[in-house]
């Protein structure tokens, strides 16, 4: 069993402000020991399950504090850019029991040089890379057409999910090393580019709960990053997702990614005196060579969260205690029957500018059982719900197959409108393609 600890959380603070947060708070309010959630900030779906407070998951100082006023059990941190802000450091330097890793055991996502220089140190399988800042441009430029020009270039650090241009041209790879390393179009995200080989197969993402030295494997999933159907036009933060993976044996999978890359990961971070406290992503490529690692995310990924946690059979916030107090056992969550899809409703203009105030409605008109996961949305009660930002909301069903799940998402998510809105139409469409095959 992955708890071992006898503490529970009473009273549980999210931080975050998108759907993977309304799902995780969601799966916290489901335990019979929590007697209440915070959300800092929520949105508009938050609201309906927990108290919404007006802070930023990145103002450490806010959130710390508000967690000790209100006698908080347990944080649980959502977005990448609080991990590497250090609200996991603040809290544990007053002593609140948080589930999410350091800003120096986060940078496992936050600085992809330092998650490839880790990977080559542990022996975890991933492609060849090569990194550098404007100094080595030239080299870079070399690296990529040395490769032919299928490559990826990515940001080393955090650019919100858009920092990677698959490339299939020596052109094309130049101008994306230029477009970090010279136009700036990361910021300081892009100041460091990294050149990669470009992997062939089929992409699974793995999550792991981890105590900094045991892990709890959760159900695997596949997303969809690219914006239309076919994976085609530029990469999002995700439209759509499904779980378990189909046409996968998920048990020598997870076996498979345990053995070669979430226990190394975990061990070489505890080595280095960083013990890695939260939910550690691996996002994998299943290649003709076997398993390779493309990237690590330091907590939960969105939009697969999403479909993942209304799967699990064990108390999620028991779970996240148990790894906050260093007490989680080591294995994996139980096989259940079924499978789960989620749908992203989006703005237009999305991955671009976008235009938010949106009226939203019809998310009152859902079957029983169908989830919806506010994202880019504010207002509650008596006000209109309103869009406010590009991924809106994320409809989730499940159902006895991939089918069932797929179709009860899509004549649920059809129900809800608003000006502008528009969705993948072929999430969980299982077949000619099952999810992103090259990266």
């Amino acid at each position: 069993m992955g708890i071992t600890t006898r503490g529970t959380a009473r009273r549980v603070l999210v931080a975050g402000s998108g759907a993977r947060e309304h799902a995780l708070a969601w799966a916290c309010r489901r335990s019979a020991d929590v007697a209440e959630v915070i959300c800092a900030p929520g949105n508009g779906g938050t609201g309906a399950i927990a108290e919404n407070v007006d802070l930023r998951a990145d103002d450490v100082g806010a959130v710390t504090r508000v967690a000790r006023e209100r006698d908080v059990d347990l944080v649980v941190i959502g977005p990448d850019a609080a991990v590497a802000a250090g609200l996991a450091d603040a809290c544990a330097a007053e002593g609140i029991a948080v589930f999410g890793p350091t800003a120096a055991a986060g940078r496992i996502e936050s600085s992809k040089r330092f998650a490839k220089q880790l990977m080559d140190e542990a022996g975890i399988p991933t492609a060849c890379w090569r990194a550098g800042g404007g100094e080595d441009r030239d080299a870079l430029r070399a690296y990529a057409a040395e490769l032919g020009g299928r490559c990826a270039v990515k940001a080393d650090g955090l650019a919100l999910g858009k920092g990677v241009t698959v490339c299939d041209s020596v052109a094309e790879a130049w101008a994306a090393i230029d477009g970090c390393l010279v136009e700036g179009r990361f910021g300081e995200a892009g100041t460091q580019a990294i050149v990669e080989e470009r992997l062939e197969g089929r992409e699974v993402s793995v999550f792991a709960l981890s105590d900094g030295e045991r892990v709890w494997l959760l159900p695997p999933a596949c997303d969809y990053k690219r914006a239309h159907d076919g994976d085609l036009g530029p990469n999002t933060g995700g439209m759509g997702a499904y779980a378990p993976p189909s046409g996968v044996d998920v048990d020598p999978l997870l076996d498979e990614a345990l053995r070669l890359v979430i226990q190394p990961c975990v061990d070489a971070l505890r080595e280095r005196g960083i013990p890695y406290r939260g939910c550690l992503y691996a996002g994998l490529m299943l290649t003709p060579r076997g398993i390779r690692v493309l990237e690590f995310n330091a907590r939960f990924g969105d939009p697969e969260t999403q479909v993942v946690l209304p799967l699990l059979a064990s108390d999620a916030a028991a779970l996240f205690t148990a790894c906050a107090h260093g007490e989680l056992g080591a294995g994996r969550e139980p096989s259940r029957a079924g499978a789960a899809v989620g749908v992203v409703a989006a703005s237009a203009g999305y991955p671009g500018a976008v235009m938010t105030g949106a009226v939203i409605s019809g998310t009152d008109s859902l079957d029983d059982g169908v989830l919806c996961f506010h994202g880019g949305t504010r207002g509650a009660g008596g006000d209109a719900l309103r869009t406010a930002g590009g991924r809106v909301l994320t409809v989730v069903a499940t159902g006895s197959d991939h089918e069932q799940a797929r179709q009860r998402a899509y004549e649920n998510i059809a129900r809800v409108s608003f000006d502008g809105m528009w969705t993948r139409r072929d999430i969980a469409r299982l077949g000619a393609a099952t999810a992103p095959l090259a990266r």
